[in-house]
């Protein structure tokens, strides 16, 4: 007859295998779910850049895009905690007014902690990237600072629609100052899903043989006795 014992074991072993094996594939749908995103970002990048004249829809997310229109940065918005190569900084969200009335949100750039660089006045050209929102509604301005960028959210204390995707410029015409410095584009890599999936799977299998060694163990003690 199995004791008690033996049996708290091996269902214990069966339940921490089964956790881990199911951390492993969640990671591996993680890893999935970065390279679909990442090929969209490439085929965003080998596109020809779209042209805006009005606010985009969300589907135009990982796209390259241009526009021309007017700043308003007295309704500019400040993106908190932007480090860039170790020295603390923020970026600078802008609307960019377009021409049937609506705006598209243009992340300027990084600046230092406690720095403001003047938006272009009169009429500019952007090109850049199209990007989705952090959140959805949640991150609304407070004194003019936000810590994610939620055009959803700060589009609420506009007088104008804001378009549901932001644009991270790269370039624009007539040229920026020195400030903001352009914030580069998402990195394309696979991040560590991989490895915490390999990690996960191996807990299950060190998880199952230390609990096989175990019963055995405690069946030889059992007989001996």
């Amino acid at each position: 007859m199995i004791s008690r014992r033996r049996v708290a074991i091996l269902v214990l072993a069966i339940a921490v295998a089964a956790l881990c094996v199911r951390l492993g594939f969640w990671q591996l749908d993680r890893l999935q779910e970065r390279r679909a995103s990442n090929d969209r970002i490439r085929a965003g990048l080998a596109a020809a850049p779209m042209v805006l004249d009005e606010a985009p829809r969300s589907g135009a997310a990982l796209r390259r895009a241009s526009a021309t229109g007017t700043y308003d940065a007295d309704r500019e918005v400040v993106l908190s905690g932007r480090a860039l190569e170790g020295q603390s900084g923020d970026h600078l969200l802008t609307p960019l007014l377009l021409s049937d009335g609506s705006a598209l949100l243009v992340d300027r750039g990084w600046v230092p902690t406690g720095t403001r660089s003047p938006a272009r006045e009169g009429a500019v050209e952007v090109r850049g990237f199209l990007l989705p929102p952090d959140s959805v509604g949640e991150a609304v301005p407070v004194a003019g600072r936000v810590t994610r960028v939620d055009p959803d959210g700060i589009g609420r204390t506009l007088p104008y629609e804001l378009a549901p995707v932001y644009l991270l410029l790269q370039a624009q015409r007539p040229p920026a100052d020195s400030l903001p410095i352009p914030a580069s584009l998402p990195a394309l890599s696979e991040g560590p899903h991989l490895s915490y999936a390999i990690q996960w799977f191996s807990f299950a299998a060190v998880t199952l043989i230390g609990s096989s060694v175990l019963l055995r163990r405690d069946g030889v003690s059992t007989t001996t006795a």
